[in-house]
């Protein structure tokens, strides 16, 4: 998702409100954004990028850069007036945000296909899906942004992706035969994109590394690797080195179990060969 598509839900204003503020409390303090990154293991990179309005400021990090910098409280005071999101939740946004900048992507799926990989018209049927019922007008915001977000994809130097996705996701005939014939050629050709490996997991498999459900794992610029998870009504954003090691195995696991790559194309085109 972009920084302007982000700032359509968002007040800009009071984004670069927040990190004006912390630029001033920050430099008072004597820190530069390395030091203050280092300081909490979130990098330069983010520091500047609140600083500049460009990302927002997560309460429980403005409660410790409060702390550190003896603000009194103010950081986390103005987080209090800051605008709601309202269609993409506040969780998710630094998901969204640090895949934006990974320069690595890996990720498990068993219920719909990866969001990067998804057509509009996929995109469409997945968010009519949802309970409660989305309007139109928040559907359409929802899958042009989720559309926006492919562009990582064919970048000049795209991140390196690897997608393994359960076979009955693959199959699912979400929006119809058309919509899934669709869908399927476009996995087909992004299969053969750069840097971009894509692998089913058959459902023949006796055993199954993912029973756990879907997640993502990243490597920043600064090459912390992270992972994400999503549940029915929250996500988490993990940061912790055992955790990720442990999704990092599962997803070794997982890609021994899949099909490789060329016998994942070979599926692909059998399918398309049933439309």
């Amino acid at each position: 998702m972009s920084t302007t598509t982000r700032r359509s839900r968002r007040n800009a204003s009071a984004m670069k409100m927040v990190g004006a503020l912390l630029a001033v409390f920050r430099e008072a303090a004597g820190y530069t954004q390395r030091s203050l990154g280092e300081r909490f293991v979130v990098g330069e990179q983010q520091i500047a990028s609140i600083e500049q309005g460009r990302r927002p400021l997560k309460r429980d990090l403005a409660e410790q850069l409060d702390e550190l910098l003896e603000t009194r409280g103010a950081l986390s005071e103005a987080l209090k007036y800051m605008p709601e999101v309202d269609l993409v939740p506040l969780w998710a946004e630094e998901f969204l945000d640090r895949e934006q900048e990974a320069i690595s992507i890996a990720s498990y799926e068993n219920q719909v296909l990866p969001g990067l990989l998804q057509t509009e018209a996929y995109a469409w049927a997945v968010f009519r899906s949802r309970v409660p019922l989305y309007d139109e007008d928040e559907i359409a915001q929802l899958v042009a942004a989720r559309i926006e977000r492919r562009a990582i994809l064919h970048r000049k130097e795209p991140p390196i992706t690897c997608f393994v996705v359960w076979e009955p996701a693959v199959k699912a005939p979400f929006g119809g035969k058309q919509v899934q014939a669709e869908q399927l050629r476009h996995l087909r050709a992004c299969s053969e994109l750069p840097g971009l490996m894509l692998q089913v997991l058959p459902l023949d498999r006796t055993t199954h590394a993912g029973l756990d459900g879907p997640f993502v794992l990243m490597e920043t610029p600064e090459h912390q690797r992270l992972a994400y998870t999503e549940t029915q009504r929250g996500s988490q954003l993990i940061a912790d080195p055992d955790e990720v090691a442990i999704l990092t195995q599962k997803c070794a696991m997982l890609r021994s179990q899949a099909l490789t790559p060329e016998d994942t194309r070979d599926l692909l085109d059998r399918l398309l060969g049933e439309q």
